[in-house]
């Protein structure tokens, strides 16, 4: 099975909320579950399929409520957008605990620039960033598992 297939495969799973599944073909087999506390997270975040693409983030337990209040911009705060995460997974802010992280608060970004890392099942993905701006916020922690569609950071648009 190519990356590209997995990682859709995954996408799928996340979209459909199942809790646990299983595939086994002769060349493989998969066992894909979620936890059982992260399940009403999901549901609250695939409500929006079309919001643009954000970086990873770790699941707080208030994260329904500020995510709604994020996401819809006031007026004077209609130039940020969240970078959330295209996958289910652990977020890591470096390539390795010894390197420094892809990007800090602060930080300028251009659109394709690697802002963080999701592993999902043994592999590493390099999260680019879709948007140019400044990193005015990090939503999660290092090594914190994050879900499909979570809010990673929050970037004031150039």
């Amino acid at each position: 099975m190519k990356v590209q297939e997995l990682q859709e495969l995954l996408d799928f799973i996340a979209k459909s909320g199942l809790a646990e599944v299983n595939i086994e073909t002769d060349q493989f087999k998969i066992s894909v579950r979620r936890q059982a506390e992260a399940l009403p997270h999901t549901s609250a975040l695939l409500q929006n399929p079309t919001a643009p693409l954000a970086l990873p983030a770790s699941v707080p337990t208030s994260l329904p409520s500020q995510a709604k209040e994020e996401a819809s911009p006031s007026p004077s705060t209609a130039k940020l957008v969240e970078v959330k995460s295209p996958m289910i997974g652990t977020f890591y802010q470096s390539p390795n605990p010894d390197s420094p992280a892809f990007v800090n608060i602060g930080d300028h970004i251009k659109a394709g620039q690697v802002v963080c890392i999701i592993e999902a099942m043994k592999l590493f993905n390099e999260i680019e960033s879709e948007v140019s701006g400044k990193v005015v916020k990090c939503f999660v922690e290092n090594a914190s598992p994050v879900e499909y569609d979570q809010p990673l950071f929050l970037v004031e648009l150039d």
